[in-house]
């Protein structure tokens, strides 16, 4: 069933009855683009962890727009050992349905495109027709923002914006549109003394008096005019409680596809997807902004397909429409699958693959054919799995990650697999090099495999873990390269977040508390019979800035402690105060710009032992 924007609130009731009913859902979704810079290839690795997986999709993947949302529902006829299946085809686009309304920007990908015009695809049923939709975050600001609104209307709450001219002093209108309001003024004097018109269109303006009822409107084409209708107070109310009541149903148009998911999310049923963990992200990240994966669970296909120890062995490829071929053949039996009363069917025999619905049907039916193969090696037989047999459980909540070389999926609810990587080295290069020159180098360790991070690193995989201390050593003398195993790779950049962490939040702790330290000194020193000049030298050398924020002095170069104790000497001679006035002279004179940076790095660079403790 196809739902546009003209259909959703008609069909919704149906859709909910399907969700409220089926034994588990399957799911796909079409997108504006895939990767905003890299390709997907250039920018996954295969030794990511799932973290990593996980933050470069999110980052190059998130701007683009999720517009077609395929939803099966099955339900199992026990009676007739059959499915029964319904098919929604959703066309959603982000149309914003007032001022106030979020106003999305998105991106395109031209091979996305140019790949989905070529399957037919209709862009005008998104863009013109599209099902609007806000996340739970903009739903709730914009309910509140109606609900002040409608408190300010009714003369409580605060008003957050006064007009610079609400006062009760005569208001200077300017020439060039008095003509409109002194029409304006005639229109509604002939309203109030007419006693057949009831009601006075206008353009937009504000300051009626009372006795009116005012309402602004938009036409077809979106321009605004306003209504003046002559009521009585109870008339007035009335229409006010009609106005609140249309712009809840507004609001509730405008949270649109966004309650297709709650409810999916709320049922707590199984969620069928093939390749999904882009469909799981961009639906989090358009529709639903609490925690998905609490209330539902999510089965993705390419796990079973590629995990499954009885399935590993006859399924060789597992892209939608080959795994779909698959399961058609021996040893697999084509589950017995029906449309529902009023709902299309689809038919295999003619593809029509890069549909959402079409692929969520699909993604449906391979699942069945799949678990009912695992229930043929049960003791003794099921010809029946459900989608909520021990059999598949293990997989619930685990989403494959493609073109990782060791860790299968990214787990959703516990620990991610920590596989042992000490055959892997990490190696540095020039940017000139070129595959043929790391399988050169590494020409007498055997058979390896390379994984490209950028284009002046790698991960190097060796076939014998023993080799790794050898190849690191051939290394250290090496000028263009640079070797290192997987395992300190990892514990640098461990260091480095530990550090940058330590700075931000223990770093300008300390440094505020010596900025403390030195200003309370200052005071004792002020007093004693130094000449003017003796202590700006020691003041600006001690509260060089690097970078301030508000409010903040940050010290890039302090003067030790054991000569602020000495300066703050209440016997110190005169004379003394002059020579450590011309050494603390001759310090700033040293900490030029090139000095305090070296003077700096000394004290605050983040190293193996920082400058400073935590308070």
């Amino acid at each position: 069933m196809e739902i546009i924007r003209s259909n959703f609130k008609s069909n919704l009731q149906k859709v909910y009855q399907a969700i409220e009913e089926a034994d588990f859902f399957a799911i796909d979704g079409e997108f504006s683009g895939i990767s905003d810079g890299p390709s997907v290839t250039a920018l996954t690795n295969g030794f990511d962890t799932p973290e990593e997986r996980y933050q470069k999709l999110k980052k190059h993947s998130m701007d683009f727009l999720l517009f077609q949302f395929g939803l099966c529902t099955f339900k199992y006829d026990y009676t007739d050992s059959k499915y029964v299946m319904k098919s929604f085809n959703f066309y959603v686009f982000p149309k914003p349905f007032s001022r106030s309304s979020p106003d999305v920007k998105f991106v395109c990908q031209s091979s996305s495109i140019d790949f989905l015009a070529s399957q037919g695809f209709d862009f005008n049923k998104v863009f013109r027709n599209g099902i609007p939709y806000l996340n739970q975050e903009e739903e709730r600001q914009l309910r509140e923002q109606y609900d002040e609104k409608r408190s300010q209307a009714n003369g409580a709450g605060s008003l957050a914006y006064v007009s610079p001219n609400a006062s009760k002093c005569p208001v200077t209108i300017p020439e060039d549109q008095k003509k409109f309001i002194d029409q304006v003024v005639e229109k509604i004097e002939d309203l109030l003394q007419s006693e057949e018109n009831k009601n006075l269109d206008l353009e937009p303006c504000t300051g009626y008096p009372k006795g009116i009822h005012v309402e602004t409107l938009e036409t077809e084409k979106k321009e605004r005019y306003i209504v003046i209708s002559k009521v009585d107070e109870e008339e007035r109310k009335k229409r006010e409680q009609q106005k609140h009541a249309k712009e809840q149903e507004e609001l509730n148009d405008a949270v649109g596809f966004s309650r297709v998911i709650h409810a999916i999310a709320n049922s707590g049923k199984l969620v069928i997807g093939h390749n999904m963990l882009l469909d799981v992200m961009h639906t989090v990240h358009q529709f639903y902004t609490l925690d998905l994966f609490t209330v539902c669970c999510l089965l993705m296909m390419k796990c079973c397909a590629s995990l499954l120890p009885h399935l590993q062995d006859i399924i060789n490829n597992t892209s939608l429409a080959e795994l779909e071929k698959r399961v058609k053949e021996t040893p697999f039996s084509p589950p017995k699958v029906e449309s529902a009363e009023g709902f299309p069917s689809y038919d295999t025999a003619s593809e029509q693959l890069h549909e959402a619905g079409y692929d969520a049907y699909i993604t449906g039916l391979c699942f069945i054919s799949m678990a009912n193969y695992l229930g043929s090696f049960l003791s003794p037989p099921k010809i029946h799995v459900s989608a909520r047999s021990k059999l598949i459980e293990p997989f619930f909540n685990k989403l494959f990650l493609m073109r990782v070389m060791d860790i299968p999926y990214l787990n959703l609810e516990g620990p991610d697999l920590q596989p042992k990587r000490d055959h892997v080295l990490h190696v540095t290069f020039p940017k000139e090099w070129k595959t043929s020159d790391l399988y050169q180098l590494f020409s007498a360790f055997g058979n390896i495999q390379i994984s490209w991070i950028d284009d002046t690193s790698a991960f190097v995989s060796l076939s014998q873990p023993e080799q790794v201390p050898i190849a690191v050593n051939t290394s250290k003398y090496a000028e263009s390269y640079r070797i290192q195993t997987y395992a300190d790779y990892v514990g640098k950049k461990q260091d480095e977040k530990q550090n940058k962490r330590k700075w931000t939040e223990d770093g300008w702790k300390e440094v505020e508390r010596k900025r403390l330290s030195t200003q309370g000194l200052s005071h004792p020193l002020q007093s004693h019979y130094y000449h003017p000049n003796s202590f700006s030298a020691t003041s600006r050398v001690g509260k060089r800035n690097l970078s301030p924020g508000p409010g903040e002095d940050r010290v890039s170069g302090e003067i030790s402690d054991s000569e602020l104790e000495q300066t703050d000497s209440c016997a110190e001679s005169l004379s003394e105060g002059r020579k450590k006035a011309k050494k603390l002279k001759r310090m700033k004179k040293e900490l030029s710009p090139a000095g305090v940076c070296e003077y700096s790095l000394q004290l605050f660079c983040i190293t193996d032992q920082p400058a400073w403790t935590s308070t």
